[in-house]
């Protein structure tokens, strides 16, 4: 008896062949039986420049951006270290000096 993959999107294990395809019955996913071992459907997110981001990088802000709900405003320059990536609107979880945690959008920063 052979053993399929679990799910890559749910870790199901009650996977099924449908063809060439592997199908999900819990949540619906297709994907390759080829490509099962290679496939990542992680989003790659990357600064204003266009490099690719990480957990753990250090970015500089590159516009003042404003605080919601605080008239205080992030300056252009400020460092940021050891940001965390989420899959969000706002897709850098950070913590910056001065102003506690935050949710910065990767078109706003550069990395260093």
């Amino acid at each position: 008896m052979s053993t399929l993959p679990a799910c890559p999107k749910c870790a199901s294990v009650f996977t099924y062949e449908d063809g060439v395809l592997l199908v999900c019955p819990e949540c619906g996913h297709e994907w390759s039986a080829d490509a099962a071992d290679t496939s990542s459907d992680t989003k790659v997110i990357r600064d204003s420049a266009g490099n690719e981001l990480q957990d753990g990088d250090t970015v500089t802000v590159i516009k003042d951006l404003k605080v919601k709900g605080s008239s205080a405003v992030v300056k252009i320059g400020t460092k940021v270290k050891n940001i965390r990536l989420v899959e969000a609107d706002h897709d850098i979880d950070c913590k910056i000096d001065g102003f506690g945690q935050m949710s910065l959008k990767s078109e706003f920063v550069r990395k260093v």
